[in-house]
């Protein structure tokens, strides 16, 4: 039903890609202090008080709303007159609830205002000017893993008849058109609800659908039908290029989701990441499982754009940290990355083969790298060379340290067959079909998930575990990258390598 509105906090949602929901749900507990923390597939529900800019800074999801409302699927029938008024009860309310709603909007933004001097309507203009000069490939890079961020939310949900947003368009999922919304109110005779700065207030609704009601009624049918409603009750304007308010809906066979975006743009969008490389989510995830500490040694060999570096020394900048690679395009990127973010004084770039890497033996205390996968970057016969990348890595490694890596569908279904089997499982390891409480275990995390997952598959897998020399299996991590799957391998040194 309708989530309550808190005096001093607020009910939230954040959308993760899948296989991040448990990282995001331990992350807003660590860093928000959340409570009622609960998750479905592509989605966490949080409360919190935390301020504007400490939400700002969550790392592991992509997009952040204020809950409106969370409900139980919609009945699917033939009737669609029906459906279509059942769907706009989800957000004709009494009128007060909607200025409560508008209100904590409000301050939201103002508190953002007063962090930054700049007008909305110069934001607007400075988001213009960055646009056209940023680069061609980089805005590229970009768009796609936007879209590949809204394929893989659509994917989360039951997967069938989903319509993914084209965001060159402007009436992706919202309305049909902007002309068909003017004014219901005349030819209904109905007169709005509102005072003068509501009529001044513009909004457009983003409808995204899945599941058994996508096969029944279209997501832009569906938005029509909300943004009418709204501008009857409201006497708000329609503005799909520039609204003051976006109303999200989500309708699945798992909930009826409402909610407005926080931020205009997604969480995963880094602005001092130059030029993207590796999703900036799962690299956040690789580096909070390699338990980086004051003053440790952190290593890359295989560091490409620095994606991983990058996001490793924001959140634990006290740490030193080191980027091999032996492509020399790969090295200048990451150089340009580096100084984008101002961490030069935190990450030392060398040219390097992960083969034979110059560095001492039991020097680092996490080494943290995603295996190419050929498809970007070509990697010859990666799989016959995986055994010597291992061994390197574990020469390198402290006893105690952690080796994470993120590996391709291929590398880990052959991760048994090029390392040596050990007979039994390590204690931390999770069996197929673990319960989010054995989840929060492998994660370190405390047991309080909400027992209700509501079916979501559990993104640490295993099978027989296994061993290389002194490293022993910490855990395994499916993640999605938009188009492909990936997996996020943990291993913790015991012993001198060759013991």
């Amino acid at each position: 039903g309708r989530v309550k509105m808190a005096a001093g906090g607020g009910r939230y949602f954040c959308t993760a890609g899948r296989g991040m929901e448990p990282f995001l749900a331990r992350e807003v507990r660590a860093r928000l202090g959340a409570t009622e923390v609960d998750y479905v597939t592509g989605k966490v529900f949080f409360s919190t008080e935390a301020e504007p800019g400490k939400l700002r800074k969550l790392k592991s999801g992509e997009r952040l709303f204020l809950l409106l409302k969370k409900c139980t699927p919609l009945t699917v029938s033939r009737n669609k007159g029906k459906m279509l008024q059942e769907i706009k009860s989800l957000v004709t309310e009494e009128p007060k609830y909607w200025l409560d709603v508008i209100s904590i909007w409000r301050n939201f933004h103002r508190h953002e205002e007063k962090k930054d001097d700049v007008s909305q309507e110069n934001q607007l203009a400075l988001k213009r000017k960055s646009e056209e000069e940023t680069n061609i490939a980089t805005k590229r890079q970009k768009m796609e893993q936007v879209r590949e961020t809204v394929s893989e939310e659509c994917q989360a949900g039951a997967g069938e008849g989903c319509v993914v947003p084209e965001r060159k368009s402007d009436q992706d999922c919202r309305t049909e058109s902007e002309s068909s919304l003017e004014d219901p109110s005349q030819s209904s005779g109905e007169k709005p609800i509102a005072n003068s700065e509501q009529l001044n207030f513009s909004f457009r609704v983003s409808c995204r659908c899945s599941g058994a009601i996508a096969k029944v009624l279209p997501s832009q049918e569906i938005g029509r039908a909300i943004g009418i409603a709204l501008m009857k009750q409201c006497g708000w304007r329609v503005d799909l290029r520039y609204p003051d308010l976006e109303i999200f809906v989500h309708l699945n066979d798992i909930h009826s989701v409402v909610g407005i975006p926080l931020f205009r743009l997604p969480l995963a969008n880094r602005e001092y990441i130059k030029t993207a490389g590796l999703r900036s989510t799962v690299a956040w995830a690789m580096a909070s499982l390699s338990e980086i500490s004051v003053s440790a040694f952190v290593l890359d060999p295989m560091c490409g754009l620095g994606t991983i570096l990058l996001e490793a020394a924001k959140e634990w900048p006290e740490a030193c940290y080191w980027g091999a690679d032996m492509s020399d395009s790969q090295l200048e990127g990451a150089d340009v990355n580096i100084r984008t973010a101002g961490l030069m004084d935190k990450i030392e770039l060398l040219k390097a083969s992960v083969k034979a890497l110059p560095l001492p033996s039991e020097s680092f205390d996490a080494v943290i790298s995603d295996i190419p996968f050929g498809k970007k970057f070509k990697i010859t016969k990666d799989i016959q060379l995986l055994p010597d990348i291992l061994q390197e890595m574990e020469r390198v490694l402290r006893v105690g340290g952690t080796l994470v890596l993120l590996l391709s569908q291929d590398l880990h279904k052959r991760m048994d067959g090029i390392t040596k089997c050990a007979e039994n499982n390590s204690p931390n390891a999770i069996s197929d079909g673990a319960s989010g409480t054995a989840t929060a275990k492998a994660l370190n995390v405390d047991g309080n998930f909400s027992s209700s997952v509501n079916g979501v598959e559990e993104s640490c897998l295993s099978s027989q575990q296994t061993c290389f020399g002194s490293l022993v299996p910490d855990g395994i991590y499916g993640v999605s990258l938009g188009k492909t799957d990936a997996f996020i391998y943990k291993y913790r040194k015991i012993s001198t390598a060759g013991n």
